[in-house]
């Protein structure tokens, strides 16, 4: 019982300090292809679904927030513009593998390939996962931005970052998790299933944001080269 949450703990640490790690070395390079990475790994993980306190639950949803706080990373030291140029490069990222992977599953498997089965299991969703992440990933982080931007113009002290992070997140998040799951789950689930599934998305990405304040504030604080 006590296995999936605290693996889960160790889980998004790891998450966020491969996260600090790819900024400190590589910069605002570093935030693009983080994001890119992201995009595609939480699409992987979130077929595989878990039990955890009596609820079902996707996999992907740690790695998925953490596109959020690099978004918000992006928006804070480098401005709007620069966010939304990281939102359009996860969108065609996520095409992209989309469309080689299809490509990939028609060619004709050998009479030994072990691998045609596997990926038809985890890829064979991806068009219909890839059709509510596109969405939800379209409507969320641009909202995200929009809203963080709002915010920084409210709560633009330095010690108000929680504020405009977690507040853009928030409310991101829930039109995120609420348009994936319909579009994604929606039919393949009974309703029951459908909303622990909606319900502990959007929650664990909402505590994962939450989580993830303090790697927010020391990434800021990294003196990394702005000219990248």
């Amino acid at each position: 019982m006590w296995f999936n949450p605290i693996w889960g703990v160790f889980f998004a640490l790891v998450n966020f300090a491969l996260f600090l790690i790819c900024y400190r070395f590589f910069g605002k390079k570093g935030l693009y292809a983080w994001i890119g990475v992201a995009t595609v790994i939480a699409n992987i993980q979130v077929t595989k679904t878990i039990d955890m306190f009596g609820f079902v639950m996707t996999l992907g949803n740690t790695i998925y927030g953490t596109i959020y706080l690099t978004s918000d990373l992006l928006n804070e030291k480098y401005g709007q513009k620069e966010a939304k140029k990281a939102v359009w490069f996860g969108f065609f990222t996520l095409i992209m593998t989309t469309i080689m992977m299809q490509m990939a599953l028609q060619f004709t498997p050998q009479e030994q390939d072990f691998a045609q089965k596997p990926l038809e299991a985890i890829f064979g969703l991806m068009p219909r996962l890839a059709l509510g992440s596109l969405t939800a990933y379209f409507v969320s982080q641009f909202l995200d931005v929009r809203i963080y931007t709002f915010l920084k113009k409210i709560f633009h002290k330095p010690g108000q970052l929680w504020i405009r992070s977690n507040g853009s997140t928030g409310l991101s998040q829930l039109v995120d998790s609420a348009i994936f799951c319909t579009i994604a789950f929606a039919g393949l689930y009974t309703w029951d299933v459908w909303f622990d599934i909606f319900i502990t998305t959007y929650l664990i990405k909402f505590i994962v944001s939450v989580a993830s304040t303090p790697a927010l504030y020391l990434a800021r604080s990294f003196k990394v080269d702005t000219s990248d």
